[in-house]
Parts: structure tokens; sequence; C-alpha cells
């Protein structure tokens, strides 16, 4: 069964936890405990309706304020289909906990509250799915059975979302809007019988029905995180190169260069454990075996073609800064993209980007916690990066503090 990783998103207390229980629950999904968890809470609570929301607010001061500050994870299967689904925080100030949450994600679900409309967090977790370059967005209009299950108020909402997104320059990403109720279970799994004005489908159509964008159309890239020389009965002078293939896919026969020494040869054997393969593609964990023996070692890499922007020692990239300690243009920082890593510093920071007005710019001398920045980096030495919109995979990296260890941003190549 094909494997869907799920970010719910969306202000405080739009119901996103409720929604991922109700899913849940009308998916039956949940187990015999956490159903009497659910009933059990909900008497406690003196609620007429489930509360759904215990099962993925799982941390004590999550359940004490009814809200979600970590990224909870939710682990569950249908008859077709494996899921992952991410519950992140509302809460502005949590805002690098949805960066995490989505980073990994094929599709984001946004929540609106139907009594509220858009709000500042709508407009910001649409920007990061944008700027994370998700393949669907999923707009859940909730809690529509407190404004009477009115279509006249999912209307005005729906053309305001249609709105915002066409603010931005076209992208190649899904968008649906669906009328939701979370806590009633309205358009979740079953068609919705309050609302038969609407004839679209239910989240549950939409999700199992997304098809994954598998076309290998990203150049090869492949992090070398291990070197093997094994010298045995079995493995005589045996020298392989071990990594994961973020990128594309390469064949035996095919001719690889490696960086940055710019030497090539041609790939000989693909083994995967103890199989041998005619080829490897994105996401796969191998060995490559070449023709030549070349000085390779651990933050090397292996290309099909060369390109000389893999080169660049100053980049341009779009970044969210997570940690309380402000971005400081003489700190020592290292930048990380798998297993490479280099000394950097912030050249400049070019123009604070505000998700609720994506086209102004606004100018800034530092930026802080939640902040999305264009600045330029200055490396000491490349760790051959592609740009985010042409090489997802291999366009992404983190910030490290020299001195705490700290992650301090996440960011992603112009």
């Amino acid at each position: 069964m094909e494997l869907l990783k799920i970010n719910t998103a969306g202000s405080v207390d739009d119901g996103k936890s409720t929604l991922i229980g109700r899913f849940l629950y009308d998916s039956n999904a949940l187990t015999i405990e956490q159903e009497e968890l659910v009933r059990q809470k909900t008497k406690e609570k003196g609620l007429e309706d489930l509360d759904f929301s215990v099962i993925t607010d799982g941390l004590i001061a999550e359940r004490e304020q009814g809200i979600t500050i970590d990224v909870a994870h939710i682990y569950f299967s249908s008859d077709t289909r494996k899921f992952i689904i991410a519950d992140s925080p509302g809460h502005v100030e949590y805002t690098r906990n949805m960066v995490t949450g989505a980073s990994n994600s094929d599709l984001s679900i946004i929540l609106i509250d139907a009594r509220k409309g858009l709000l500042e967090q709508t407009h910001r977790h649409y920007f990061i799915s944008r700027l994370l370059r998700l393949e669907s967005v999923i707009f859940c209009v909730n809690k529509m059975d407190l404004v009477d299950y009115d279509e006249d108020v999912f209307l005005k909402i729906a053309t305001d979302i249609n709105k915002m997104v066409n603010e931005f320059e076209e992208l190649n990403q899904t968008i649906s809007i669906i009328p939701i109720s979370s806590l009633k279970g309205d358009n979740i799994v079953h068609n919705s019988k309050n609302m038969n004005w609407y004839t679209g489908e239910t989240l549950s159509n939409v999700l199992h029905s997304f098809k994954k964008n598998t076309q290998f159309t990203d150049s090869f890239r492949m992090d070398i995180q291990q070197v093997y020389h094994v010298q045995n009965t079995e493995f005589v002078d045996y020298r392989s190169y071990a990594g994961r293939v973020n990128s594309g896919q390469l064949k035996v026969g095919d001719k690889v260069t490696v960086l940055p020494s710019c030497k090539s040869s041609e790939v000989v054997e693909i083994r995967k454990f103890t199989s041998l393969l005619n080829e490897t593609s994105v996401g796969e964990s191998v060995q490559i075996r070449l023709k030549d023996d070349l000085d390779i070692s651990r933050g090397m890499m292996f290309v099909k073609e060369q390109n000389d922007a893999l080169f660049e020692k100053e980049i341009t990239a779009k970044m969210v800064w997570l940690d309380e300690r402000q971005a400081n243009k003489t700190s020592k920082y290292f930048i990380q993209a798998n297993s490479r890593t280099a000394i950097c510093k912030i050249q400049d920071f070019i123009h604070l980007i505000k998700p609720e007005n994506p086209l102004e710019r606004f100018p800034c001398e530092n930026i802080r916690l939640n902040d999305i920045a264009l600045v330029k980096l200055k490396l000491a030495n490349p760790i051959y990066l592609d740009k985010y919109a042409d090489n997802k995979a291999n366009g992404a990296f983190i910030i490290v503090d020299s001195q705490t260890n700290n992650t301090v941003a996440v960011g992603f190549v112009e």
C-alpha cells in the first residue's frame, strides 16, 4: 500500500486534533482502548459530542489548555492506503513546529474556522505549504455546524481562499476546498446530510484519490555516507560507496561524477543488502561500486551531470528562523544538507517576508523567531546545492549555531 504523509495546520482551536480523531473514528482505525479513552474524557468534561482531540493532544500541558503544542504523529492504515498525519500547533509562536511537521509531508490540510474566516495563521500556513512546494493543499472550512451549515458563509470563505492563492505566482499544486464539521462528522468520511448544496468529495475521498508525483525528473544526486572496503573470501578487494539516493535514478553502466573532485567513472554494481540491482531510484539506500578506484570519502556526492551552480559559495535563500536568539551577521554558523556541511555566515538580510502580504518587501536588519526572510549566505566551501524549485531533495538545508549546536534555521535555495 502506498504511504501518504499529511500535515494538518490552522489557527489555535480551529479543530485540527478533533478532525484527526474524527477521521480515525469514522475510518474504524481507533483501538478499543482509544475509543474508551474518548468516551471517558467526554464524560469527564460533560460534553454531548465525543471529544476526539484526546487522541492527538498527548502532552499534559496540551490537554490542560486544550491546544496542541508539539507536533504529534499519528500512524494508521485503511484498506487501500497507509497514512502518517503530523498534527501541528496553531499558535503563531509555534510556526517552527509547523515547518517541522510539514517538511516531510506530501500534502497539507489547513483548517479554517467558519465563524472567523481567514486569519494571519491561515496566510502563514499556506505560505509555508508553498515554500515547501507541497503537491496538494486541502482547505477544510470547519465548524460549519456553528454557522447553521450556511452555504453563503462557505462561498465567502472559498472566495477569500482563491484570492489568497491567486496572489502568488502559479505553482504546480492542487487546491481543494471542503466544508466540514469535525465534531459532527460532516464530509470527513461520510457525505454530509446537512449540506446538500455541496456536491464535491469528502476529505477521505480526496486523500485516498491523491496520487504522488512518481516521475524521476530531478537530476541524480546521492550523498556518500560511508565507504566500504571489504577483504574476505567472498569479496576480494571490494570497495563500494554507501548512501541514500536523494533524487533521480541510476543504472548499472551509467557514468557518475564525484564532487568536488569532478572525477568520473562507470557504475559496475548496485547492491541493496544482499541483492544486486540493475537500477536504483530516489529514496533507496544502496551501495555503488565503480569501475575505477577513486579517492572518495563521506560528505562527497555522486551526480550524473556536472553543474557549475553546485559549486556556488554565495547562495540566496528563503529562510525560516527557528531560534529564540535572533540571527546575527557576525556569528559563525554551520550549514548542513544531508551529510554535507560547511562553515557559513549571514552576509545580508535582503528583506523580510510577511505571509499575509507576500508581494510586499519589508527591509530588516535582523530576523527573529518564526520570521521568514530572503537572505544571502556566504559559505567557506560549496556543499553542492540545487535551487529548491528545481530539486526539492537537494535544495533545502539547515543552519546550526556553532556555539550552542542548536538548529536555528531551515532554508530553501532560490
